[in-house]
C-alpha cells in the first residue's frame, strides 16, 4: 500500500501552527483537534518543524508550566523526517519505528500535501489483512 493510497481515505488536510506561537496555543489546538502533533509552518505549506503531546509533556515535566510561554519554534523538532505519496506504508512504519515517532509529513516538491501517522497505516494494513482473509475464504469455500 502507498502513501496516496492512505491520503485518499483519511484526507490530506494538515493541522499547523506558526513558529512565533505560544506553546499553550499549541496545546490547546491539539487538544481542540485530538490530534497528536503539530506541524509548524510559517504558511500552511512548508515545513519548519513539528511539535508533539511527548515534546510538551517532556518540557513541563522538566521545567514546570511555564514552559507553555515559550515560543514554538523554541521548542519544535527541527530536523524531521517527510515522506512522498509514492512512499510505501511499510517503508514509512519502519521509519516511524526506528526513529521513534509517530507522526510524519508528506512532503512532494518541498511543499507540504498531507500527514500520516503510524495510526494510520496500521489501520490500513488492518484492512488490507481483513480484505485478504475475505478473499482466501472465499477461494475455499468455492465463491
Amino acid at each position: 500500500m502507498l502513501v496516496s493510497q492512505i491520503l485518499a481515505s483519511k484526507g490530506d488536510g494538515v493541522v499547523t501552527i506558526a513558529p512565533g506561537a505560544s506553546v499553550a496555543e499549541a496545546a490547546r489546538l491539539l487538544s481542540d483537534k485530538r490530534i497528536g502533533s503539530v506541524v509548524v509552518s510559517a504558511d500552511s505549506d512548508h515545513v519548519a518543524g513539528i511539535l508533539s503531546e511527548r515534546d510538551i509533556v517532556r518540557e513541563i515535566g522538566q521545567r514546570g508550566p511555564s514552559c507553555l510561554d515559550d515560543k514554538v519554534e523554541a521548542m519544535m523538532t527541527e530536523n524531521i523526517q517527510t515522506c512522498a505519496r509514492s512512499d510505501t506504508a511499510e517503508s514509512v512504519l519502519l521509519r516511524m519505528s526506528e526513529g521513534r515517532f509517530r507522526h510524519m509529513p508528506v512532503v512532494e516538491e518541498g511543499h507540504m500535501v498531507g500527514m500520516i501517522t503510524q495510526g494510520d497505516v496500521v489501520k490500513a494494513r488492518l484492512t488490507e489483512v481483513a480484505m485478504e482473509k475475505d478473499a482466501l475464504e472465499g477461494m475455499i469455500m468455492g465463491h
